[in-house]
């Protein structure tokens, strides 16, 4: 018996979710009853999935899928099996890793993308760690899209009017919701570090406790549909959104990553004297290098960019120093095994999986091509001049022309994801904003 087939009756399951992360991290795939889905472990849904963008539409240009729109097959990774701790049965989740007829991995599939970079790392003998932490926002429930969001009432019966950094009353004004979300993570295996409240009104960041890359963008996947299910359930929405309220600073996905060698478990950030390595300055030299060519998949939005701003919490360039949360790139104060980088580009909008391989991809081609990076900046990163592409559309020419990338990420990728998020921005393009009618309607 397998081990899905196991877990299933272990834990009297009667239905499945079967699920795979889409380009913008949406959770799609099919529900099905246990018995159904234990006969082969997995299911089939058309390629095309993958050209579906976050409105639901498909791009013009579908030159990355076969043209005759086949199906795939979606085996389950036993090593993702979960309960639904929210559904009213017996419900288990699986993710699943995507395969032509003939076992090819399919190139457009977020996870395998993650996997060909870990590959790459595996090759050398080295092993990636990470660590995500995640923001969101609590907000109203908003059932009218033209108007602004605003923070829920909590347990006080007020919400929110000024920002609360760290503070514990204001966690606890959720505490009923917070006490869901804990249940919710420790029945799914998803290991939380801490809880603490952010600098915006009703903006929380969880922290992930570091491990292996695929574990912990499985678990940021599965966290931002925990947060938003439990949200729910006291009539608040939970959002992701890397810029939700004008007035607040925006939400981020800050991933740490350090690497180990595979079977010493050394770290190889630091030598033999507990000094930081040439490998972990080369790292640091790819970060800054290939960054603001993948931007678009730290900000695979067109809200992504309006966080991107100067003096307002998320960094402007790829600037790194020690302690310094005004850089990009951050190294905390650590003990020689612990070193570590904290890339602080991400919104939490991200696709998990991508931002962490897109993160391990820069580092990894600063280490093969033996790159030495600026000198740590010890001032404010928010006084030197911007680095990073400042809309999507710049964002994705730059993916596009970055030859080492494309060829770490896959053609067919890079084309898949250009296609989907040009669509994206095209559709948004079209809307009329209450700016615009504000402002030009009656003087221009």
């Amino acid at each position: 018996m397998s081990e899905i087939q196991q877990f299933l009756r272990d834990h009297s399951i009667t239905e499945v979710e079967a699920i795979i992360p889409d380009m913008a991290g949406v959770a799609r795939g099919k529900i099905m009853p246990a018995e159904k889905y234990a006969e082969d472990e997995g299911m089939r849904l058309p390629e095309s999935i993958f050209l579906q963008t976050v409105t639901g539409e498909y791009p013009d240009d579908d030159s990355a899928i076969h043209p005759s729109e086949i199906d795939i097959d979606l085996i389950g990774d036993p090593k993702t099996i979960r309960v639904v701790p929210w559904a009213a049965e017996p419900t288990a989740q699986v993710i699943h890793d995507c395969f032509y007829d003939d076992g090819r991995p399919v190139p457009m599939s977020p996870r395998y993308v993650l996997r060909r970079v870990l590959d790459l790392y595996a090759a050398r003998g080295w092993q990636p760690v990470v660590a995500p932490e995640l923001e969101f926002y609590l907000v109203e429930p908003n059932i009218d899209a033209d108007y602004p969001l605003k923070p829920p009432v909590g347990r006080s019966g007020r919400p929110e009017v000024g920002r609360q950094a760290y503070s514990i009353a204001a966690v606890n004004e959720f505490d009923p919701l917070f006490d869901d979300i804990y249940a919710f993570c420790e029945a799914q295996n998803l290991d939380i570090d801490t809880l603490i409240h952010e600098a915006g009104a009703a903006q929380m960041e969880i922290n992930l406790i570091h491990g292996d890359a695929m574990d912990l963008a499985d678990q940021a996947f599965l966290f931002k549909r925990t947060a938003r299910e439990a949200a729910l359930r006291h009539k608040m929405y939970a959002t992701f959104m890397a810029k939700p309220l004008a007035t607040e600073p925006g939400s981020a996905m800050h991933i740490h990553q350090s690497i180990v060698d595979s079977k010493t478990g050394a770290n190889i950030f630091s030598d033999d004297e507990g000094k930081a390595s040439p490998l972990f300055e080369a790292y640091i030299a790819g970060l800054q290098k290939y960054l603001p060519a993948s931007m678009s998949l730290f900000a695979p939005n067109v809200n992504s960019y309006r966080r991107i701003t100067r003096y307002n919490m998320a960094p402007i360039n790829v600037q790194w120093g020690l302690d310094n949360r005004t850089a990009g790139l951050r190294v905390p104060f650590s003990e020689p095994q612990a070193r570590r980088i904290e890339n602080r580009l991400g919104g939490a909008d991200a696709n998990p999986y991508l931002a962490i391989a897109a993160s391990l991809a820069c580092g990894y081609l600063g280490m093969i091509e033996g790159l030495k990076p600026t000198e740590p900046i010890t001032g404010s990163a928010y006084e030197l001049p911007f680095s990073l592409p400042m809309t999507l559309s710049d964002a994705l020419a730059m993916l596009r022309g970055c030859k080492p990338l494309v060829e770490v990420f896959g053609e067919r990728f890079v084309a898949a994801y250009g296609a989907v998020k040009e669509n994206e921005y095209e559709t948004f393009s079209r809307v009329i904003s209450s700016w615009e009618r504000e402002h030009l309607l009656l003087n221009v």
